[in-house]
């Protein structure tokens, strides 16, 4: 598939399954891009479909089957308008930030990500609910790379690589690393799965390794 050159290619580019849940169409709004009139269109549409399908299937399809309809707060972007962001502070991070996950067409960056609220941790969460208990249960059903929570919402950048790097950060309290890349959680399996007792039994399409 080319760069769409017209209305119509784009709208067939927003029709392509990502997953059993998921079309591109849905990552591709920004209100960034409609605010200041910039495109969000991927420079090489089959990378960012490849990268969003293997995001797509392998971390999103199972938290919507286990705790119904999610919300994606912010998908895909473009080089052109994650620069634009990040160059007028707009909560994006350089395009060639290590962290950045919502670029997925970048030809050297096997990445893509997208921000993501769940409703029904949302309502607990703004009771006064932990976001640790959502991030402990996310490390122990999915293969994920890297998980960052906002205080918004519980809102948490989800990232799939193919080679995962296990790391949950936070900006809520407490801030900062809950987990770094190859390190083993301070709680054991059994007070783990006590956080999150109550939640939905797990719907995902396959268990990760």
């Amino acid at each position: 598939m080319r760069r769409p050159a017209s209305m119509w290619s784009l709208e067939t580019l927003g029709r392509e399954p990502l997953s059993r849940h998921f079309w591109m169409r849905e990552f591709l709004c920004s209100e960034i891009g409609n605010f200041h009139e910039i495109s969000n269109i991927p420079d090489d549409p089959d990378l960012a479909l490849e990268r969003g399908r293997a995001f797509a299937t392998t971390l999103l399809d199972p938290l919507e089957e286990t705790f119904g309809r999610i919300f994606i707060r912010s998908g895909f972007r473009s080089q052109r308008l994650n620069a634009f962001g990040n160059e007028h502070k707009l909560n994006c991070a350089r395009n060639d930030n290590p962290i950045e996950c919502h670029i997925w067409d970048l030809p050297d960056t096997p990445v893509a990500g997208a921000s993501v609220v769940i409703p029904w941790f949302a309502r607990q969460y703004e009771q006064g609910r932990d976001w640790r208990d959502l991030a402990w249960w996310m490390h122990d059903h999915l293969a994920y790379s890297e998980i960052w929570f906002f205080p918004k919402l519980c809102a948490f950048n989800l990232v799939w690589r193919p080679e995962p790097r296990r790391r949950i950060d936070s900006y809520i309290a407490p801030r900062g690393a809950l987990l770094r890349a190859g390190e083993h959680p301070e709680e054991d399996l059994h007070q783990r799965q006590q956080r999150y007792a109550d939640f939905p039994p797990f719907h995902g399409i396959s268990y990760p390794e």
